[in-house]
């Protein structure tokens, strides 16, 4: 049996008396997208932060390609091959898309020593210009970041979390602020990444058209416990996830 990327087991992350994750377990696979739905206030996020790094869990382990990577910060998560997306942009609105890209796998690139002995764009151009091609954003390439339109700067941030070659990258709700007419085409680009590049993704999402058209797998969580996971049809043929979240 394949070992799985990512093994959460008995996860709990408690504030005060509010117990925001309380007890949950599950696996992605190699090659999978498994997206994470649920209400707000279902744990979505405090799941996420604690798989990141950003908060210990109070119990629980995290186990990355068969390593226990518990209480490890995001960097060095990143320098495991874990990339991510926030729900806020973090591209650097003065630097160049294809800089933004550059930067963004700098700290996989050796000691600080050797970086400053290496090219200019750090032996990355190349890496970065691939991305910005399948990305379809050439047209902007030289163009600062900050100059361009908030679509446009949402698929700048999401190929700045696959210039490292993660093999696990956690995408916090991709869609979010995006015109409904780009959402079709970030749903097509993530399937092709997923296909070229064979990571595994894990996506939290409020758009439930995306979710069901894009992840293997979902995992539907309500007041910081796991309702149930499985397909998408397994998932919209569940009448207590529809009763909870999706309304019947």
């Amino acid at each position: 049996m394949i070992a799985p990327v990512l093994k959460v087991s008995h996860m709990k992350k408690a504030y005060g008396a509010i117990q925001a994750v309380g007890g949950v377990s599950f696996e992605v696979r190699p090659g999978e997208i498994f997206g994470v739905i649920g209400p707000n206030g279902s744990g979505k996020t405090t799941l996420f932060n604690s798989m990141l790094g950003q908060i210990t869990p109070d119990e629980g382990k995290i186990e990355l390609k068969g390593e226990d990577v518990t209480g490890l910060g995001p960097l060095q998560l990143n320098r495991r091959g874990v990339g991510r997306t926030f729900q806020t942009l973090q591209v650097f609105g003065k630097m160049t898309v294809r800089d933004n890209l550059i930067v963004a796998a700098q700290e996989h690139q050796g000691s600080m020593l050797s970086r400053m002995f290496a090219p200019s764009d750090s032996g990355l151009g190349a890496k970065a210009d691939a991305l910005i091609d399948q990305f379809h954003i050439r047209h902007v390439a030289d163009k600062k970041a900050g100059e361009l339109s908030y679509g446009q700067q949402k698929l700048v941030d999401i190929a700045m979390a696959f210039m490292s070659e993660p093999d696990l990258v956690l995408l916090d709700e991709p869609c979010a602020g995006v015109n409904p007419s780009l959402v079709g085409g970030i749903s097509t680009l993530l399937k092709e990444l997923n296909q070229t590049r064979k990571g595994s993704f894990v996506v939290i999402e409020h758009n439930m058209d995306f979710v069901m058209d894009l992840c293997h797998r979902i995992m539907v969580m309500v007041e910081g416990q796991v309702l149930a996971i499985g397909t998408p049809d397994e998932i919209r043929a569940n009448k207590q996830v529809l009763d909870a979240y999706l309304g019947s």
